[in-house]
């Protein structure tokens, strides 16, 4: 029996199963109650088949709509305006342009539409918002707004009313026939005994078969709802938005048209919409066009298309268009048809009820073959009528053997489990995308765990500094504001032009009229610092105009900015992992603030501080800055040498509490943990035995020392790996696919930045945490 259930239903995966293997299982069920029922929680197979037809008929519009605008953009001088005017309803409304007229701008990438209304600025007088304080909190003009332009919910598929699982549960074979045996039966006795004598038996019959129908579709659709609001739980996400001047966290089912959206790497666009503002911003539009190649967005191409992912830089977007009438609305109502892969568990058990349906046929067949027998040793030539009914006596037995022995409600069972764990998980604040993973789970061998975010809290501050060749410590006692008077003024001045120019943060006023800090972790640390240390945001921002900026990303592990000074020329300040920033300067600022060569001594020393931060567990960033010629260009790349080192900035990111517990739970579990991180080995090392995951005999190994192992040597050195430093996203996903492939592994991954969605994408259980991980991870 064990060895037909792998062969027949056992190829199905937790994940991304072919379709080939997701018909044979179905072919194989037999006899199946109720189809509608048996496989309402499993996918619908031809559905999917009409939502891809759809989706490939939409990309190929989208696609040549936007090859169109590109060429009319060649042009656009010599085309005259489209004719427009605005409904009296909108007008009547305040504002001067409809919810249609915004969605063809959008969708079609209409330049010369766009152009006709005055461009995005234009667009935001009609819209009645501002780019800096954007749309009103008041929720009377909310209100106002939402009736004109709609609001920013996918319908998805039509919901189901009670009376539908009534009629679905009338379709159960097992019901039908039962009531045609009852009824045949009552005709019969109707027929020999009378009316009277039978009427209570039809009463019995009519509320047996009542009752059972009604209990099997209030049953089902207490699933579908719990299910269906699960469905609704998974397309909120949270966005930063500014209303009333403020920067605030919103649900992306409140957005509104007019609405100014911040976005970074690793976002989704929430709604259409048109860039404002920003820096090196690519889009994977492959969702929707079907082309692989990132978009570039800028003010010369604006237009953002709900459910494409940012994949680099971060921008300011007007939102234009919302909820059904983007083209992600209208083609997410029917990809949602199409239902989630059934897990490996759901198809097993499809396939032992099979098997014991099969069994219980047998049984079913044997039983009336016998019964008969009797039947006609005793009684061949006996009444008619009660031959007849006799007959059907008998059948009814048989058929109830059948019956018994069908374990049609197994499968359903299951997935009703899993919705149950789902819940419990949510209340431990643990969201479960897809049913499959909280069996798969529960199979995990191996798990790799990043450190920023996953072991720790992700509350980082700046404990420790290397400012102008001597270490400062930063703590409650002696505070980043006396420093203030230890710091030439000169690298001061240098050092926070560095934390407040070179950031992808903001620090804003609140409701409140405090002052805070917005974005990444390592971010508010650093804006901390520089605000301690008498730094005041808004004024060197003002002192500079921001030429050019390079966001973080983990194949470079550096971020950096150009600013242009009125009459002072060109500055390029970088930030990033120290050793390779380090690397990058061959200058630094001594103790009297003056700019000095390294030598070899002075970058002994660097090395030094940087290991010795390292092995507090302290992560550490380096900060350069250098003068450019003026013959800079926005268009040519920050140079990657020739900087002066101003700072090195140690973060405490501490351990989460119980962190240690859980390593030895799983451990004890027989389940293999892993650190895989991108930081240095020195501070991976620490964190990973204060974590219990490193032990004496444990091994650690860098990324680049990873990449130069030939297979036989993998071979040998994985099982032993414990830490992996210094490590990139594809050194990660290797290890996962070697633990898969050559040693069976079920393998749990964690990840938060947009380059590990490959990663998560691979492993069988990938875990995006909250507070770190991205909307596109989350969305795995």
């Amino acid at each position: 029996m064990e060895r037909y259930l792998n062969e027949n239903f056992g190829q199905v995966k937790s994940k991304y199963s072919p379709e080939q293997k997701l018909k044979q299982w179905r072919e194989l069920c037999g006899i199946v109650r109720n189809s509608r029922r048996r496989f309402r929680f499993t996918a619908h197979l031809s559905k999917r088949h009409e939502a891809e037809a759809l989706r490939r008929s939409n990309q190929e519009k989208l696609r040549i709509a936007i090859l169109v605008s590109k060429a009319a953009f060649q042009y656009i001088q010599d085309v005259s305006p489209s004719d427009y005017f605005v409904p009296a309803e909108v007008k009547a409304a305040g504002f001067e342009i409809c919810a249609d007229e915004l969605g063809s701008i959008v969708e079609g990438h209409d330049v010369k539409k766009l152009k006709f209304h005055g461009g995005v600025n234009g667009i935001a007088e009609k819209l009645s918002t501002s780019f800096t304080s954007g749309l009103s909190t008041d929720n009377d003009l909310l209100n106002h707004r939402q009736k004109v332009y709609g609001i920013n919910i996918f319908a998805g598929s039509e919901a189901r009313s009670f009376w539908t699982f009534v009629w679905e549960a009338l379709q159960d074979k097992i019901f039908i026939i039962d009531s045609i045996c009852a009824f045949v039966s009552l005709l019969l006795g109707i027929t020999m005994e009378g009316w009277q004598e039978r009427a209570h038996d039809a009463i019995v019959i009519v509320a047996s078969i009542s009752l059972a129908v009604f209990v099997t579709a209030t049953n089902d659709f207490w699933q579908y709802s719990q299910l269906r609001n699960w469905e609704k739980e998974k397309r909120k996400f949270m966005v930063q938005v500014a209303r009333d001047g403020f920067r605030q966290r919103l649900s992306s089912v409140d957005l509104l048209p007019g609405d100014i959206v911040y976005l970074a790497c690793g976002d989704l666009v929430p709604a259409d919409g048109l860039f404002v503002s920003g820096f090196c911003v690519l889009l994977d539009e492959s969702n929707l066009t079907g082309e692989s190649e990132p978009i570039m967005v800028n003010s010369e191409n604006p237009f953002l298309l709900s459910g494409s992912k940012v994949l680099d830089g971060s921008c300011k977007v007007m939102v234009t268009t919302v909820g059904m009438r983007t083209q992600w609305g209208k083609l997410i109502a029917t990809l949602s048809q199409g239902g989630d892969d059934e897990t490996p568990l759901q198809v097993k058990l499809n396939g032992v009820a099979a098997i014991i349906g099969k069994i219980g046929q047998f049984f079913a067949i044997v039983t009336f073959a016998v019964l008969m027998q009797g039947l006609y040793v005793r009684n061949l030539k006996g009444n008619p009528l009660e031959l007849v009914r006799e007959m059907f006596k008998y059948f009814t037995i048989a058929f109830s053997i059948f019956v018994i022995a069908l374990p049609e409600g197994l499968p359903l069972a299951m997935t009703l489990n899993l919705a149950f764990a789902m819940k419990k998980l949510m209340n431990d604040r643990i969201f479960i995308r897809h049913l499959a993973a909280c069996e798969t789970m529960g199979l995990a061998s191996n798990i790799c765990i990043d450190m920023t975010g996953t072991l720790t809290t992700n509350n980082m501050t700046v404990v420790k500094s290397y400012i102008c060749m001597n270490v400062r410590e930063v703590t409650k006692n002696n505070n980043a504001s006396g420093l203030h008077s230890e710091i030439p003024d000169s690298a001061l001045k240098l050092l926070l032009q560095s934390i407040f120019n070179n950031t992808s943060g903001e620090v804003v006023v609140n409701k409140d009229g405090k002052l805070e800090v917005l974005g990444t972790p390592t971010e508010i640390a650093l804006l901390d610092f520089g605000l301690s240390l008498g730094g005041d945001f808004q004024a060197e921002r003002q002192a500079a105009k921001l030429v050019k900026v390079e966001p973080f990303n983990s194949t470079k592990k550096q971020m950096g900015t150009v600013l242009e000074f009125q009459g002072k020329g060109l500055r390029a300040h970088c930030k990033g992992a120290s050793e390779i920033v380090l690397a990058a300067c061959d200058k630094v600022i001594n103790s009297d603030g003056k700019i000095v060569d390294l030598n070899e001594a002075s970058i002994n020393q660097l090395k030094v501080t940087v290991s010795q931060f390292a092995d507090e567990s302290l992560r550490t960033l380096c900060l350069a800055y250098m003068e450019l010629e003026d013959g800079f260009s926005a268009e040519n790349p920050i140079p990657a040498s020739g900087f002066t080192c101003i700072a090195i900035v140690a973060i405490k990111d501490p351990i989460r509490p119980g962190v240690k517990e859980s390593v030895a739970v799983c451990r004890s579990a027989g389940i293999t943990v892993r650190m895989v991180t991108g930081d240095n080995m020195a501070a991976a090392k620490a964190t990973a035995r204060e974590c219990g995951i490193l032990d004496e005999d444990g091994e650690t190994i860098e990324g680049p020392d990873f990449r130069e192992k030939t297979h036989e040597e993998l071979l040998q050195l994985i099982p032993r790996i414990q830490v992996m430093a210094q490590a990139t996203p594809q050194d990660k996903l290797t290890l996962v696919k070697h633990l898969q492939t050559t040693f069976n592994e079920v393998v749990a991954v964690t990840g938060g930045g947009a380059n590990d969605a490959s990663l998560l994408h691979e492993a069988d259980i990938g875990l995006a945490m909250d507070i770190s991980g991205t909307e596109e991870l989350k969305r795995i």
